[in-house]
């Protein structure tokens, strides 16, 4: 009898204690942090992940004409992943039930907001982009301050002196500094990812992301996000947000702790990829190149993210969403775009489409000819039937000739500004050319001028800049083009992206005022103002048809004409003066005068034209 009584304690206590650690169940994260009422998919994913929850039941309450369509569960009892319908539910607030049987063992509340903007505006060709990186910007923050938003990182210091380390720089930093860009004439800026990037070392650039619903701790929190996008907007300047589908951190703990082995590429073991781009789009390509190229990894420490699982799809189309209505983003830039899945991204081109319409997207298409960068565009006859869906791809194929053409004397063929005018000729390989996003350099390139002693030629960057600025796409300056910073890979990455002179204490030299800038830097900003500010709210040369001539005399002449208007460029590409008989100009020649916007004064446009040696006119009728 004693044995028995034994018994029964001793079961009554197990339960007892099993009872006790149910209710002291531990959720980790809630993703999507909350949603709102009304969106055009009315279906929302909602994942939990908390150690054991798998084994419990799920039910909602106090949810008004909220339902559950499926609730999905793991062998890693670590997750349960619910689908729930709120098509015509109202905002409220309710909870997710984590049930043993009838008992409730955690409440989980979860909010459906009342949204507050319905209509985005976006970026396109009237913009001109300006590419940074938080870390290498400027710091808003002390030194007390920054220990704390660095504690408990994998990475928690920062040091200046290493290239590839944490340097500092943060959301308070880049908001400072955002009249800077106002002046300058900037209308769009792109940071490189400000998500969660808690990885061993060299996390500074983030692209490694480890937690898509988080702003990483070291550059601030999302309210400062947010606080960020919003004074961007006071000053007439929209923010893209760069996201990265493709791949994360290996310390995410979608990976860490993986739902399941097919969340990730080759079973979420390391196959490196072959990084041969091109295999994506080759009509040739074997599939063994094609599923290296789409599914290998970049490294060991990030994961290639498997785009053909649904529950990962959504989920990460969820979370661009989300930014988009918590943050009032005005453009996504999306990493790697050729690596992901086409089936996957085509998808999510569209659900922003149908949810923001006409929202725009940038794809990064690293590809060095025309024909391959345009298969990636939205309405690519070369794709069809597929289409992309994607709005808007990368011009590198410029971007390289743009880099080169001023260090060569232009011929009427193949040198110099001949190489730009052959390559402009063939833009009836891109379905839309007002969706280019044009660059002469950006973070992961040897920057537009190389060295010191390339730096002190100020008129290769300006030739270069009006190009960019006048011919068609949306252009993109790289930080610190606008004061000739210099740079090159022969180090490494973290060498293109060194600190902004003044952005951070003790700089010997602060570029973001006149007076703490050189001559030289004043020379470059003073252009690039002058050319930024007068591009802004121009539709002429925004969005004007362009004309072009072939190459004579060295000379390059093109012109973008709209309502009756007219802006003509000519650039002298040799470095002789150059004289142009301007009978044979007269499609882009309206009237024997112009106001010529570099020097500021008019011009006379007799039966001959005189042009400088490396000359630039930009002609307004």
């Amino acid at each position: 009898m004693k044995r028995t009584i034994g018994l029964v304690m001793m079961l009554f206590n197990l339960f007892s204690f099993l009872g006790m650690k149910a209710a002291n169940v531990t959720i980790d994260h809630v993703h999507p942090l909350y949603w709102w009422a009304d969106m055009v998919n009315p279906e929302l994913q909602v994942m939990l992940h908390g150690k054991g929850i798998g084994a419990y039941d799920v039910e909602l309450k106090d949810a008004q004409g909220i339902s559950v369509n499926q609730v999905v569960k793991f062998d890693n009892r670590n997750y349960i992943i619910i689908y729930i319908d709120t098509k015509g539910a109202p905002a409220q607030q309710f909870s997710i039930l984590l049930k043993n049987g009838k008992k409730t063992v955690k409440a989980v509340p979860y909010e459906l907001k009342q949204r507050e903007q319905m209509n985005r505006p976006t970026f396109d060709a009237s913009d001109v982009v300006y590419l940074l990186m938080p870390d290498r910007f400027a710091t808003g923050t002390t030194d007390k301050q920054k220990a704390k938003m660095y504690q408990g990182k994998k990475e928690d210091k920062w040091d200046r002196t290493v290239d590839m380390a944490r340097h500092g720089g943060d959301l308070a930093g880049m908001t400072q500094h955002l009249d800077y860009l106002q002046e300058l004439g900037v209308t769009a800026i792109w940071p490189t990812p400000t998500l969660e990037n808690d990885m061993a070392e060299q996390s500074y650039h983030g692209y490694a992301i480890t937690n898509y619903y988080e702003t990483d701790s070291r550059f601030g929190t999302n309210e400062d996000y947010r606080h960020f996008v919003d004074e961007a907007h006071k000053r007439g300047i929209k923010v893209i947000k760069d996201i990265v589908f493709n791949h994360c951190g290996v310390s995410n703990f979608l990976f860490a702790d993986r739902p399941a082995d097919d969340w990730f590429n080759y079973d979420s073991q390391f196959t490196q990829t072959g990084y041969k781009t091109s295999a994506a789009s080759d009509c040739h390509a074997t599939q063994a190149d094609k599923n290296l190229t789409i599914d290998g990894w970049f490294t060991e420490q990030m994961p290639d993210v498997n785009g053909r699982n649904k529950l990962f799809a959504d989920y990460l189309i969820q979370a661009s969403i989300w930014w988009i209505e918590y943050a009032g983003l005005d453009g996504i830039r999306q990493d790697t775009y050729p690596y992901n899945d086409f089936d996957f991204m085509q998808r999510w081109c569209r659900e922003v489409d149908a949810q923001y319409p006409g929202f725009n997207i940038v794809g990064e298409t690293w590809i060095n000819n025309n024909v391959a960068v345009s298969y990636w565009q939205k309405d690519s006859k070369l794709a069809a039937p597929r289409n992309s869906e994607l709005k808007t791809v990368m011009d590198f194929p410029l971007m390289y000739i743009l880099d080169k053409f001023g260090d060569e004397e232009t011929d009427e063929w193949n040198k110099g500004l001949a190489k730009v005018y052959e390559y402009i000729s063939q833009d009836m390989v891109y379905a839309d050319v007002n969706h280019l996003l044009t660059f002469l350099a950006n973070h992961d390139t040897d920057r537009f001028q190389p060295t010191e002693e390339r730096a002190k030629d100020v008129t290769r960057y300006k030739q270069a800049l009006t190009l960019l600025l006048t011919l068609r796409g949306i252009p993109q300056l790289y930080v610190g083009d606008e004061i000739g910073m210099y740079a090159n890979k022969s180090v490494n990455d973290g060498a293109l992206r060194q600190d902004f002179p003044g952005g951070f204490p003790g700089d010997k030299n602060n570029a973001f005022t006149a007076k703490g800038r050189t001559d030289l830097q004043n020379e470059y900003f003073n252009f690039t103002k002058k050319l930024l500010n007068w591009r802004k709210g121009n539709d002429t040369v925004v969005f004007g048809k362009l004309t072009h001539y072939a190459i004579r005399n060295g000379c390059y002449v093109y012109a973008r004409q709209k309502d009756g208007k007219t802006v003509t460029v000519i650039i002298n590409g040799t470095s002789q003066e150059q004289t142009l008989d301007l009978g044979i100009y007269q499609e882009v020649l309206p009237a024997q005068k112009a106001f010529e916007v570099v020097s500021g004064k008019d011009v006379a446009l007799n039966d001959q034209l005189t042009m400088p040696s490396r000359g630039i006119y930009i002609l307004c009728f």
